[in-house]
């Protein structure tokens, strides 16, 4: 019995994920899914097709960059849990003390408004809807933009100072 037990608790689990090994990387920033469990982003669009991202703001550029095609499904990772919730019906969070995720002003999901509350409590932040969320994202996306854009510039130079040149 307590094999059985064990199993269908494995078999949860790894079901909850599975997103995650069909996409294990964002196609937008590269960044691994897996680390960012509690921000990414799963959509399936009306021609069947699905992405899944490490943030909204990921998210956000596909669903630009796929005008035709319509999301029948969002989902997202639960802050709390790292669990896929509904996009739509989550307790959003933008802002406060934590960093987003390739954002600086962040946004996080929670399947509880309790849970959203506690976090607001602890990091400031303001309750938001996902339609809120979404709003800001789009908002964000050109600071957001130059800010990738300036870090990875910087990243590459930092590189090249530190590469070993071959005369050595």
């Amino acid at each position: 019995m307590l094999f059985f037990s064990l199993l269908f608790v494995a078999t949860l689990v790894i079901g909850s994920q599975s997103d995650i090994v069909n996409h294990s990387s964002c196609p937008h920033c590269g960044m691994d899914r897996d680390k960012f469990s509690f921000s990414r982003m799963l959509l399936v669009y009306d021609d069947g097709s699905e992405i899944g991202t490490c943030s909204i703001r990921c998210a956000a550029v596909d669903m630009v960059n796929n005008l035709d095609k319509a999301p029948v499904t969002m989902m997202v990772g639960d802050y709390k849990t790292d669990e896929l919730i509904d996009a739509e019906s989550a307790f959003w969070v933008i802002g406060g003390k934590r960093p987003g995720v390739m954002s600086r002003r962040a946004k996080w999901a929670f399947a509880q408004r309790a849970d959203a509350a506690a976090f607001i409590a602890e990091n400031n932040g303001e309750l938001a809807t996902f339609e809120q969320a979404l709003q800001a994202t789009y908002s964000d996306l050109y600071e957001d933009t130059r800010m990738i854009r300036e870090r990875r510039k910087a990243r590459r130079a930092r590189m090249a100072t530190e590469q070993p040149t071959l005369n050595q």
